[in-house]
Parts: C-alpha cells; structure tokens; sequence
C-alpha cells in the first residue's frame, strides 16, 4: 500500500489533537477516520474535503467552499490548513457530522 505523501502527513499532524486519526488508501485519494468514521477526504489533487451535513454545510458554504462532486464533502476553507487552531471548528464539526450520518 502507497505511504501518505508529504500533504497526507501534513493534514494528520495538525488533526492530532482530534485523537487517532487513520488514513486509509480510497479511489486514489484518502479517507480520514477517526474511531471507524470516516469525517474527511483528500482527492488526488492532494486537497482536503470535510464532511459536511445540514448542520455546518452553510458555515462552509459562506467561505466559499466547493463540494466533492455529490458527496456531502466541503473543502477546508482558507487558513484552516495553517494551524490547528484554524482547523479546530471546521474538523470537530466534521467529525459530529460524520457521527450523525452513522446514526441515520
């Protein structure tokens, strides 16, 4: 199985305090799970999508993110990817929406 690239490992160390984040190889990109759920993506364009819901999609909206295609994936806004305080918010809600979708 291919190593995670320099990006890959980049996103995994500023989501650290989050708790054991696993990638896993998925249709060329990554999926992120924490704790069996899958809460991000990063496309073969290295960039990094979070799940979003009817909860925080309209945050994600209002800095102008794009979606991956029809999946329920925002990418990270400008600056979330410079620190963790920048990617605190953005990836916790990740992780409750990916938590609400398992409950469905």
């Amino acid at each position: 199985m291919a190593e995670p690239s320099a990006f890959v490992t980049s996103v995994l160390t500023i989501m650290t305090p989050l708790g054991d984040v696993q990638p896993k190889r998925m249709f060329g990109g990554w999926g992120l799970f924490l704790e069996g759920n899958m809460f991000a993506l990063i496309n073969k364009g290295e960039e990094l999508f979070l799940k979003a819901d009817d909860e925080n999609k309209d945050a994600f909206i209002a800095e102008g993110s794009g979606t991956h295609g029809k999946m329920p994936y925002y990418t990270a806004p400008a600056g979330a990817l410079d620190s963790w305080k920048n990617m605190q918010s953005w990836a916790e809600g990740a992780v409750a929406a990916s938590l609400r979708a398992k409950k469905k």
